[in-house]
């Protein structure tokens, strides 16, 4: 059985990534991609999925984690009665081949501890075959090899590689585990110091861009750290989280494969990364996007892999318990398929934020603009999956209908500003009329407040983007009563769920009810209340959700009040995203 959500830390390489529990298990890894099968699987089932623990054999006392400084080696400290050990985990700058290092130091005292390693790969499915090459161990099953590199005295028994091992005061003991193919040669051995010493330098040289330097650094810090570490450096795609099917309700059927590059998260996550001073990831984020959506618009996707792969199937691994029994395990994302209309306006906007911070994205890009806005100009004015990708019928959802103002709105803010050819009176036009369609059909005047579709009655948090994207100002009445709105229906102590629930045994979205509130919406009514000149209240729900961050600053998806524990994917980019742009509109609300 895993640990909570919160329980776990995050080390990666920017190709990968692993969940490291506070004891000393890393139970979540998938090699050599985000996007690959797991190897160490307990997280959605219990140890025999596989994991990788190190612990003492006495009772654990005390437990302590941080992160080195402003980098991702995490170190974990494990106190009992015999003395104090520290655990440091760090998965180095990729080179020859996906490595995972731990050391073990002697702190204080003489602590006896326990390692074991059971490698379960195809997502805890498969037990690999184990045998001793060279003196270390190696195990393979189909197209994966695994070696573990350790000066340990190692025992196998039931598929599972096991030492018993006394750490003193003052000494180490290291363990690395390297991934390769399994019909090539084994990797060479890693030195396990230099390459924590490598690490150290590699996130210290990647944060000198950083220009944050506001009240919340530390918070925003890590925050930027965790959307570097959710980049994938080979191709510059961004992916959404680390993890499939954590729930977004204990038990419940909402639980989806985050693996993959959004286009809308991948642009906001580009947004916060260039507001913050980092212009190569946006630079690599141009490249993997022209290359993700290359053909005609209307083939273009919501979603791709982290190559730009276009088919990513959905099916469930039956073989899974879930997570806290939340069934299905779900790999693959059908949500490829649908149409969502806000995500034009997030990649267009993305653009344009990125040509105001001097990057040239040169005639492919404004080619790219320009078919993306005709697209648009055909197919606004009909229904969409939505932002929240409703798994019901489609509607006219009204931010979508904002999203694709914005689209066009920042096209001809870049024409009229780089002289970039375009049809601006036919542009202008449009503009208008989708503005003018929103503010007729998209507002109930009864209430005060923008609804979640034509003709509704139920609200959505997402319209708290309204200010933010420049459709209306933050102090325009119809934007305060869409806030009041929204603190009023959808607000639980300042934590905001997305859309109004409905009842029965589905919901709107075609989906069961019962899901957390959802942080990045909690961090959309800070901004909003920092632009309308509410900033007591803006610091104080700001503070109220770092709050809710865990010991090492991390986010899931969604927050639930009653029981106090964090849901869904983790760590979530669309949740450290709104973070980082509150605190910049906290420092200056314009």
């Amino acid at each position: 059985m895993g640990g909570r959500i919160e329980d776990y830390a995050l080390i990666g390489d920017t190709q990968s990534a692993a969940l490291v529990r506070q004891n000393g298990s890393i139970d979540w890894l998938c090699l050599p991609r985000f996007d690959s099968a797991a190897c160490f699987a307990a997280l959605l089932g219990d140890d025999r999925n596989g994991c990788w623990r190190i612990t003492p054999v006495e009772v654990v006392a005390n437990v302590r984690r941080r992160y080195r400084d402003e980098t991702l080696v995490l170190e974990t400290e494990l106190e009992t009665a015999e003395g104090l050990v520290r655990l440091v985990d760090f998965m180095p700058p990729r080179r020859e081949a996906a490595r995972i290092v731990r050391l073990v130091e002697g702190v204080r005292g003489r602590v006896r501890m326990r390692m074991d390693l059971a490698l379960r790969f195809d997502y805890g499915h498969v037990r690999p075959w184990l045998r001793r090459v060279d003196g270390m161990w190696t195990a393979i099953a189909g197209a994966d090899s695994v070696r573990l590199d350790t000066t340990l005295d190692v025992r196998e028994r039931d598929a599972t590689l096991s030492a018993e091992f006394v750490v003193a005061a003052g000494t180490f003991v290291p363990l690395v585990v390297s991934w390769c193919p399994s019909h090539e040669p084994p990797p060479p051995p890693a030195d396990p110091l230099a390459a924590l010493a490598a690490t150290e330098s590699f996130w210290e040289r990647w944060l000198a861009s950083c220009t944050y330097e506001g009240e919340w650094r530390e918070a925003v810090v890590r925050s930027l750290i965790t959307l570097k570490a959710l980049t994938y450096a080979p191709t510059g795609g961004i992916v959404a989280a680390p993890t499939t099917s954590l729930p977004e309700s204990i038990g419940g059927v909402r639980n989806w494969d985050y693996r993959y590059c959004w286009l809308r998260d991948a642009a906001v996550t580009l947004l916060a990364l260039t507001r913050a001073g980092f212009r190569d990831e946006a630079r690599a984020w141009h490249d993997w996007l022209l290359r993700a959506v290359a053909g005609a618009p209307s083939d273009a996707q919501i979603v791709y892999g982290v190559a730009g792969e276009r088919s990513l199937p959905e099916h469930e691994l039956s073989w899974l318990p879930g997570y806290e029994e939340s069934r299905p395990v779900r790999v693959g994302n059908d949500a490829v398929g649908q149409f969502q209309l806000d995500v034009y306006g997030e990649v267009i906007g993305a653009l344009y934020e990125a040509r105001r911070a001097g990057l040239d994205g040169g005639s492919e890009i404004w080619d790219l603009t320009r078919a993306f806005i005709e697209f648009v100009s055909s197919h606004w004015q009909l229904p969409d999956d939505g932002i929240w990708e409703s798994r019901g019928p489609r509607r006219h959802y009204v931010t979508s209908k904002v999203m694709a103002w914005t689209a066009v709105d920042r096209a001809i803010a870049d024409a009229e500003t780089h002289g970039f050819p375009a049809p601006l009176g036919r542009w202008r036009a449009l503009r208008d009329q989708i503005r003018q369609e929103v503010e007729t059909r998209g507002f109930d005047h009864a209430r005060g407040t923008f609804t979640r579709w034509y003709g509704s009655t139920a609200l959505d948090a997402s319209s708290l983007l309204t200010p933010f994207v420049g459709f209306l100002p933050a102090d325009d009445p119809r934007v305060l009563g869409t806030v009041a709105a929204v603190e009023r229906e959808l607000a639980h102590e300042g934590l905001v769920y997305r859309y109004t629930p409905s009842g029965g045994p589905r919901t709107d979205d075609g989906l069961p009810p019962g899901e957390g509130a959802f942080l990045a919406c909690s961090f959309w009514l800070v901004g909003n209340y920092a632009r309308s000149g509410r900033l007591e209240e803006a610091r104080e729900l700001f503070e109220r959700l770092l709050s809710l961050r865990n010991d090492v600053g991390l986010l899931a998806e969604e927050y639930d009040p009653v029981t106090g524990r964090q849901l869904g994917n983790f760590p979530q980019a669309f949740s450290h995203v709104p973070l980082i742009m509150a605190a910049f509109t906290l420092a200056d609300p314009e």
